[in-house]
């Protein structure tokens, strides 16, 4: 039986020939069909749509699925057989391929599931050997650039720790050190600046890790060496809160630090290019400012990006083109790690250092559940917080999967209004995407300063300004995001001296989404979130994955072990494929010709956004 039997009665006629397929379902003492899948054939016709393995591929309006197969198989037929094989054969043989004529052919049109399975790997492997060449290739670039050598003996090495640490001890009112992780972040770090090579090393870490301070550590030994060092950060209130600690870090060293952020303007911008310009300023922290073609450095040594899958490949490059004929060393911090799971995959063209011990005295933040018909004793401790000199953000997601900052933004104001209301007379600001970004900076500097007593705002929240006062965090629609972003948002509360609380708000019955809010209570290690994330979601979806920078992978997935150990294999043969340089060896023309021009191009082009 089908729907709409009138077109079917327009596209079959009595004596035609039918393929059908379909589900078989039992109605009364009958078997029946219920809207199968059909095709007419004739002795010169081949079964694509019915009878068969049918490939399924995602569709748009106006596009059926038999047209699109139809397509395909014209597509194949002209050019899959006569694609040219690029994969070395020693490779091919070593990892038993099949050749790309038939992977293409059997991808689409399986004659057995295990041929499909075969075609798959073939082409998976082809993806993540793209990844690998582009990887190690960049590593074997810039190891071959030139960088400034910037020694830190151990003189200035202990000054640089006592006055961190002297800082720090001082804020908290009691001796303290440099935790383990650090210690290592920062002798690693030592060494990379002594080499003729440009470091590129990533930092990671929670929020309230101490990747500043380690930022710092870098940034005093380019400046007591005789080199600037500059300290990127994705917002104008980010950058003033970096201004602000670094400062404090550096105080006993006698280094300025300078400030450059697009609202800084007439005398105050002119005096700050010029000690920019004659070294005076010795480490500058600012935003996309720092690359405008009107900012030039004397001696840029070290440059440092702060979150930095929110700046991208171009922009960095710009930084760095500053150094003028020698490449800056360069730092990269993020609160939002990659699974572990991952990071030798991913992380093939740098260097990683991980900060997994929180600093001492840090207190634990309280985490719960709670759906959104069960609030109202949030709402009532989130005015007995506020009695008490306490804060609290509100962090409403997207309506829905896909949706766009217009969407979260009418989320958030609606959601701002509604808490105004029940709040009163607490004071309630807002902040989203679709806000100017000095706008959104002074919302936040008011939540800061004490003007506001709850924000409530989309994820921009993530990055925001440092509120030692922010005592709860309420993330609404809690199982729409990821667990290492939720992660994220619980650490923007809980750094100060006080007992601090995240709740999140659910009214999801899934078994999966209530798996990973559980995880989100039960673990704090946010390394521990992402390979659980990643456990739990698709690879797309992860949140540090999604911001790496990476293309998603058309056939490759990284979440199935044969992948991983796939990308392993693949990672080997780049390493033997490219020469010292990072250049493929001239006999290998086909595969050069397919990653510039083919199919593989856009993942061996991609830079991540940790990449060189």
């Amino acid at each position: 039986t089908w729907f709409g039997r009138r077109f079917i009665e327009r596209r079959l006629g009595v004596g035609d020939s039918v393929v059908v397929s379909g589900k078989v379902k039992r109605f009364g003492r009958s078997l029946t069909f219920d809207n199968p899948e059909f095709q007419r054939v004739d002795d010169q016709t081949e079964v694509l749509h019915a009878g068969r393995i049918v490939p399924v591929y995602p569709l748009t309006a106006g596009l059926t699925a038999a047209r699109l197969r139809t397509a395909m198989r014209e597509a194949l037929d002209r050019a899959g057989h006569a694609y040219p094989e690029y994969l070395p054969a020693p490779i091919r043989q070593a990892e038993e391929l099949t050749g790309i004529g038939a992977a293409l052919e059997e991808a689409h049109y399986p004659k057995t599931f295990d041929g499909r399975d075969r075609a798959l790997r073939r082409l998976a492997f082809d993806e993540l050997l793209a990844l690998q060449i582009g990887m190690v290739g960049r590593r074997r670039q810039r190891i071959r650039e030139a960088a400034p050598g910037i020694a830190v003996d151990d003189a200035s090495d202990a000054a640089i720790r006592a006055s961190i640490v002297g800082s720090i001890g001082a804020r908290l009112g009691r001796p303290v050190e440099l935790t383990d992780d650090q210690a290592a972040a920062v002798r690693a770090i030592g060494t990379d600046l002594g080499k003729p090579t440009p470091m590129l090393r990533l930092l990671q870490g929670d929020v309230g890790s101490g990747k500043t301070a380690v930022a710092a550590y870098a940034l005093a030994a380019a400046a007591r060496a005789g080199y600037q060092g500059a300290l990127f950060a994705p917002t104008d209130l980010l950058a003033r809160q970096h201004l602000a600690t670094v400062a404090s870090l550096l105080d006993g060293l006698g280094i300025g630090v300078t400030l450059l952020t697009g609202s800084l303007t007439g005398e105050g911008r002119k005096r700050a290019l010029e000690a920019i310009a004659n070294g005076q300023a010795a480490v500058v922290v600012g935003t996309h400012a720092l690359i405008q073609e009107s900012v030039t450095f004397a001696r840029l040594g070290l440059v440092v990006i702060d979150e930095q899958h929110r700046s991208g490949v171009e922009q960095r490059g710009l930084l760095e083109a500053k150094a003028g004929g020698r490449s800056p060393h360069v730092l990269l911090m993020t609160a939002t790690p990659i699974p572990r799971t991952l990071g030798q995959l991913l992380y093939a063209d740098l260097d990683v250092s991980d900060l997994r011990t929180p600093p001492e005295g840090r207190i634990a933040i309280r985490t719960g559940i709670r759906r959104p018909d069960d609030l109202e004793r949030t709402w009532a401790k989130v005015a007995v917080e506020a009695a008490t000199g306490g804060r609290t953000f509100v962090v409403v997601p997207l309506i829905e999967e896909g949706a766009g900052e217009m969407e979260g933004a009418v989320a958030a104001e609606s959601e701002a209004v509604r808490l105004g209301a029940l709040l009163a007379p607490l004071r309630v600001g807002l902040v989203h995407g679709r806000m100017k970004a000095t706008e959104r900076d002074a919302e936040m500097a008011r939540f800061r300063d004490g003007e506001l007593d709850v924000l409530v705002g989309t994820t921009v929240v993530e990055v925001g300004v440092d509120v030692p006062e922010a005592t709860m965090m309420i993330v609404e629609g809690a199982d729409r995001f990821g667990l290492a972003q939720l992660h994220q948002l619980r650490g923007r509360v809980g750094r100060g001296r006080v007992e601090s609380f995240c709740v999140l708000v659910s009214d999801s019955d899934d078994e999966v989404a209530q798996a990973r809010l559980r995880a989100v209570v039960e673990l704090r290690d946010g390394f521990e979130l992402a390979e659980k994330d990643f456990e739990l979601r698709r690879e797309g979806d992860v949140l540090g994955l999604a911001q790496s920078g990476l293309p998603r992978l058309r056939v490759a997935s990284l979440q199935e072990e044969g992948h991983r150990d796939l990308a392993a294999r693949a990672r080997r043969h780049a390493e033997a494929l490219l020469d010292p340089a990072g250049r493929l060896d001239a006999v290998h023309t086909a595969l050069a010709a397919e990653l510039e021009q083919g199919w593989l191009k856009r993942v061996a082009a991609a830079e991540p956004a940790s990449g060189a």
